[in-house]
């Protein structure tokens, strides 16, 4: 019976002693921080030695290492019935010098091409609407050397229309080809 009860407390010990390892474990896991992906940290937020924080405090600001680059731009609740996901869109981004011919696209250097990737929903902060631009797979790949927060701008042609139409739009405030100008034949009865 003495043997059998030594047995059961060892038993018991290791039990203890295995759960305390597991647990020192875990508090071990808890001093290092991982991101959701690979990055790099661009910015500290909470710098101070000995500091103390809450749960849910922002730490550091994680760059991603592997990105797609897009252009983030802004437009004005009356051009937003112009937008179009999938829509062609020029870019120029700063830091590389262009020559611009307005209305000639093709003609212009050093302009890139992009396409419209996301309009978003809900109108921002600015009164504006978020507009999300990817590099054109068709035409030639944007600047190697791009970076985050780099500026661009972005110029989108609209339909041919004559020169007094613009100016009336423009002065009258109206966004350009909002209404389709279908016509409709309605047939009256003489008789009804």
């Amino acid at each position: 019976l003495a043997a059998i009860s030594e047995k059961l407390t060892a038993e018991g010990d290791v039990n203890k002693l295995s759960n305390e390892l597991s647990n020192y474990k875990i508090r071990s896991g808890l001093y290092f921080i991982t991101a959701p992906q690979q990055g790099y940290i661009t910015k500290t937020i909470q710098n101070g030695i000995g500091e103390t924080i809450k749960a849910g405090d922002k730490l550091v600001s994680i760059s991603p290492s592997q990105y797609e680059l897009a252009v983030e731009t802004y437009i004005k609740p009356l051009d937003l019935p112009l937008m179009s996901k999938g829509q062609h869109v020029r870019l120029q981004f700063d830091g590389w010098p262009a020559i611009v011919f307005s209305g000639w696209p093709d003609v212009s250097h050093g302009t890139y091409g992009g396409e419209i990737y996301a309009i978003d929903q809900f109108i921002s902060e600015n009164g504006m609407y978020r507009v999300l631009v990817k590099p054109d797979e068709t035409e030639y790949p944007w600047p190697n050397a791009l970076r985050f927060g780099g500026g661009a701008s972005n110029f989108m042609l609209l339909n041919n229309v004559p020169i007094w139409y613009e100016l009336w739009r423009q002065i009258n405030d109206f966004p350009a080809d909002f209404y389709t100008h279908d016509l409709v034949q309605v047939k009256k009865d003489d008789k009804q």
